[in-house]
């Protein structure tokens, strides 16, 4: 038997194939278990979507007041349970996490979160993108939830959906939680965004981390602006990123970068890596995180038919390596993480230990390695 190994199919001389720079996913995601519920679209083709009896946050949704319609995106306000949530069991670099909107606008292709919708009975494709609902703003009830957090312990807005994402404009969840950022002491913050509308908060930040420890980090998937708009069609393109990046960097706020996912023979060449790398340190990056392909099943439906357009000579080889693991795992994940650390040292970049958690010895935390620790944890949480 003939064992395939990715990391004998990413150097670019053994497939006379030419990676091109690309693209993030960001890996201080959680990582969750596939939720077995109904699946929607056999209820379209049966019928029965229109008279199942819909509980819990589906039937919230589903309840839920229309606010505004955007060409062909909807915007609607939920009823939050609970806004904060635990990484609880996960090795990750930080304890909790705050995620202002539900769908994601920016549609990246390889999002992970899609399966979120199915817990409201929508589909993570489509309706993913285009039905998009804001955890409606409680002020008292976000604080009380704060007040609980050990202040040593970090608390990272946008490891699932983007909390810059269009719909920030018109009900500016984030900026409210910023504001009550801004009267705390003493904590550890961190936001993680691939929008250049960042910068309309670049003063509320600054405020914040005169009292407490501020890291953002810009997701920056690629200097291919081509390449940007096919995976990841509604996210501000490259050089905007790069501009906020500098914009951030100006206001003393010492932003990082992530490069996630590195998508196995597109952009997880040196050259690639080192492209993004490079233009980040020259914006005034100082930490620099990566994180590798996570394919749960429900995003394979929507990243494989992108695969097959674009990239259809690595089709077969993506399914049948993710035939078996949503994740990436073995010789793979050692040679990328090996070519990373290099890169970063290069450029004099670090992995900023303001997103660590307290405590953790290893100021190099392998996000490797915590990817394919994943555990059920969180789940739950995620309901919510």
């Amino acid at each position: 038997m003939v064992m395939h190994s990715w990391s004998a199919l990413t150097e670019p001389e053994t497939m006379g194939f030419c990676p091109i720079y690309s693209v993030p996913y960001i890996i201080l995601s959680q990582l969750l278990l596939f939720c077995p519920i109904y699946s929607v679209d056999r209820r379209r083709r049966t019928g029965e979507a229109d008279n199942v009896m819909l509980i819990g946050i589906a039937k919230m949704a589903a309840e839920s007041e229309l606010l505004e319609a955007k060409r062909q995106v909807e915007y609607r306000q939920l009823e939050a349970r609970s806004y904060i949530s635990r990484n609880s069991g996960l090795r990750m670099p930080f304890e909790w996490t705050i995620n202002p909107y539900r769908g994601c606008e920016i549609a990246c292709r390889y999002c992970y979160a899609r399966y979120t919708h199915e817990f409201m009975e929508l589909d993570p494709g489509v309706d993913f993108e285009t039905k998009i609902f804001a955890k409606e703003w409680n002020e008292v009830g976000f604080r009380r939830e704060l007040r609980i957090i050990p202040r040593h312990e970090v608390i990272v807005i946008g490891t699932a959906t983007d909390p810059y994402q269009p719909a920030e404009r018109r009900f500016e969840v984030t900026r409210k939680m910023l504001q009550v950022f801004k009267s705390e002491r003493s904590r550890r913050f961190g936001l993680i965004t691939k929008s250049d509308l960042i910068t309309r908060d670049v003063e509320l930040l600054k405020a914040i981390a005169e009292h407490n420890s501020m890291h953002v980090t810009l997701t920056i998937t690629t200097t291919d602006e081509a390449l940007a708009r096919s995976v990841e069609p509604r996210a501000p393109r490259p050089e905007l990123r790069f501009a906020a990046l500098r914009k951030l960097a100006d206001a003393g706020l010492q932003p990082g970068i992530s490069i996630a996912p590195l998508l196995p023979l597109i952009n997880d060449s040196e050259a690639s890596i080192d492209a993004v790398a490079r233009s980040a340190k020259q914006a005034g990056a100082v930490s620099l995180t990566a994180g590798l392909l996570f394919l749960k099943p429900t995003t394979r439906s929507v990243f494989f038919p992108w695969l097959d357009a674009n990239y259809p000579s690595l089709a077969a080889r993506y399914r049948e390596r993710f035939a078996a693991s949503d994740l990436l795992r073995g010789d793979y994940g050692r040679l990328i993480n090996a070519r990373v650390q290099a890169i970063r040292k290069r450029y004099d970049l670090t992995e900023d230990p303001r997103m660590l958690r307290h405590g953790d010895d290893d100021p190099q935390l392998n996000l490797f390695s915590a990817a394919a620790e994943c555990v059920e944890g969180c789940n739950s949480r995620q309901r919510a």
